[in-house]
């Protein structure tokens, strides 16, 4: 009965996950998400984004994609069950922030958060398919698809580091500086989801309306503003080497910038080739690596120390260096 009233009670009673069980949860859920940004656009550059007409069923008379629905069928209808493999990854990563001795409230409370966005976001999708993949709800999808990243993210790191309150690595300028990449990289995800909705890639071969801006004057803004994303990790990182800042914030910075030179190549190589699919599928990638290592340069600014017994306070400091 107590199983039934209050599962993950019942499991953390006899279920202790080791810390790098939980780490490894939180992981999972974050890749998945990723994963899912991937597979959704390759739905749309596979013209399946009608693939299945309806929702919550794929047909009005089928629950799944049939035999004669054909390839974009089956390229939709697998995306949908990706999101089933998404939820049973988040639902790890709650039982195993759930289970973890001593408890961890945050950790729980960021999964859960990740549980209600997924859900949201799988109502959005179909709200997307019954509109015929209006451009702004398309938007929209993606957007709460990036809070998701953003809170798996936040969860990932916070299961490799302590709950103490947080202790800063840096000066308050650099802080700030970084929070300005952050919204810098926000508004670039943002616009990018503008430049898909006027570009050619409409999710369907069938009329598929297209916000009604210029796709190569948007393409401009976005391009401006990659290049403001760029310059700014540059800064961030001369400005952390000049105070002699501690490894982590360095490398991820370092990394982030690595990441948005490849990204911008790409999207400069797409741009002069009209658009090829294979390469604006890596670009969406790509775009999902940079959200999550802004937001990680973010993270490396501070450090919040373990306490639990036997576990040295310098550890989160190495943890927080990855």
């Amino acid at each position: 009965m107590q199983a039934v009233r209050n599962p993950l009670a019942f499991i953390a009673e006899r279920w202790t996950p080791a810390p790098r069980t939980v780490q490894r949860a939180a992981l999972a859920a974050l890749v998945m998400a990723i994963v899912i940004v991937v597979t959704g656009g390759a739905v749309r550059l596979t013209s399946s984004g009608l693939g299945c007409p309806t929702w919550p069923k794929c047909t009005d008379a089928s629950l799944t994609a049939t035999p004669a629905m054909g390839f974009h069928g089956a390229v939709e209808f697998g995306n949908r069950m990706l999101t089933y493999v998404l939820c049973a990854a988040v639902g790890w990563a709650i039982i195993a922030a759930r289970s973890a001795q001593p408890g961890r409230r945050s950790l729980t409370r960021l999964g859960w958060a990740q549980f209600w966005l997924v859900m949201g976001n799988a109502v959005l999708g179909g709200i997307v398919v019954l509109v015929g993949l209006n451009p702004y709800t398309v938007a929209c999808h993606f957007l709460l698809t990036s809070a998701l990243l953003a809170v798996a993210t936040l969860m990932w790191q916070r299961s490799r580091e302590g709950d103490e309150p947080a202790r800063p690595l840096v000066g308050k300028s650099l802080v700030r500086l970084a929070w300005v990449l952050m919204v810098a990289t926000g508004l670039l995800v943002a616009v990018g989801t503008v430049v898909t909705g006027a570009g050619p890639h409409a999710g369907d071969s069938s009329e598929v309306p297209r916000m009604h801006v210029s796709w190569e004057a948007v393409s401009l803004v976005h391009a401006t503003l990659a290049w403001v994303v760029v310059i700014l990790t540059l800064a961030l990182w001369f400005a952390l080497k000049a105070v002699d800042a501690p490894a982590g914030p360095l490398r991820r910075t370092r990394l982030l910038f690595l990441v948005l030179l490849a990204q911008g190549v790409i999207g400069y190589v797409q741009y002069f080739t009209d658009l090829p699919e294979a390469l604006v599928a890596v670009h969406m990638l790509g775009s999902a690596l940079v959200w999550v290592g802004a937001l990680r340069v973010l993270l490396s600014m501070r450090e919040r120390p373990w306490t639990a017994p036997g576990v040295p306070a310098q550890q989160d400091s190495q943890l927080s260096a990855v």
